[in-house]
């Protein structure tokens, strides 16, 4: 007989949430727009806040209209988990749910209510993303160093609350060594963690960052970083060459304005990347219909897609 499967994250999120005693029951809000499950509440929109410790950074409007879209077709699959908060509700589980039901205008919401402490609620929250895989690498990474340094939780003890491997921790959390230009690229999935991990052994900042603008310009796999970092480092390796393609602050500050105007104009990721020379413009969609949308957007012809 085959052995039952095992949880990609060990304990999971439902044993996390099973974990924490449900609250005294509260009575539900009348006239709820989606029956709650068996056992679960239905709580006023207005009466929750967002969790603290969320390690997204980043929801985009394109997702969160799909997402609002599948609800009102559809209903709520997954109810939120939320715990008391004075005389409101604070989330640990469901953020995107949430506000897809403020999107909606719905009053009311239906939601599990637990007792957790700050240190769990901030675990179940990344499990959901992380099993949900909607946290982008930099953001996983940022949501680890949370559970270390606002929980007092070694490496070690931070992993097994997620079900992870402290080396998995470990590799996560080098990437915030690396300065912000690069984790922002990281973000937007312009470098891979293969070629973080390559430019992590390039200790020249300047160097670093021209590095990893040439990768994204020229489409230059791990290997090829690689081969270029080493030779970055070897003895006699010319930097002043390096230095002079980096960016000032002032430019990096012009071209991140730049970049946060356009993604707000378009409603799209966008990426900026920007040398002396010669730069690329990176704008992400998802599907068919967003990028009919950008095309539009753009002035463009729409395009004849299967």
């Amino acid at each position: 007989m085959a052995s039952p499967k095992k949880s990609r994250l060990g304990r999971g999120l439902g044993a996390l949430i099973a974990a924490a005693r449900p609250s005294v029951a509260v009575p539900a809000a009348p006239g709820a727009h989606v029956p709650p499950a068996h056992g679960y509440l239905d709580i006023q929109v207005h009466l929750v806040e967002p969790n603290p410790y969320q390690a997204r950074r980043e929801i985009a409007s394109e997702q969160l209209a799909e997402l609002a879209e599948s609800i009102r077709s559809e209903g709520l699959l997954q109810p939120i988990v939320v715990r008391r908060h004075g005389d409101r509700f604070q989330l640990i589980a469901g953020e995107r749910r949430w506000r897809a039901f403020q999107l909606l205008n719905i009053s009311s919401i239906p939601a599990r209510v637990v007792d957790a402490s700050d240190a769990s609620a901030a675990s179940i929250g990344l499990i959901e993303n992380l099993q949900r895989e909607g946290l982008n690498p930099i953001e996983e990474a940022l949501g680890f160093a949370s559970l270390v340094r606002d929980f007092d939780l070694t490496q070690e003890t931070a992993a097994e609350r997620v079900g992870k491997s402290r080396a998995a921790v470990a590799n996560s959390l080098r990437l915030l060594s690396l300065d912000a230009e690069i984790q922002g690229y990281i973000a937007k999935n312009l470098l891979s963690v293969g070629h973080a991990k390559a430019l992590l052994g390039i200790e020249d900042q300047a160097g670093r960052a021209v590095l990893a603008r040439r990768v994204i310009e020229q489409g230059l796999n791990v290997r090829q970083t690689e081969r270029l970092g080493r030779a970055l480092k070897a003895p006699g390796a010319s930097r002043a060459n390096v230095r002079s393609r980096a960016l000032t602050a002032r430019d990096a500050t012009a071209v991140e304005s730049i970049q946060k105007r356009l993604a707000s104009h378009l409603g799209a990721r966008v990426a900026v990347i920007h040398t002396p020379k010669r730069g690329r413009i990176v704008i992400e969609y998802r599907g068919n219909d967003d990028l009919q949308r950008l095309l539009e957007k753009l002035g463009v012809e729409r395009a004849d897609l299967p």
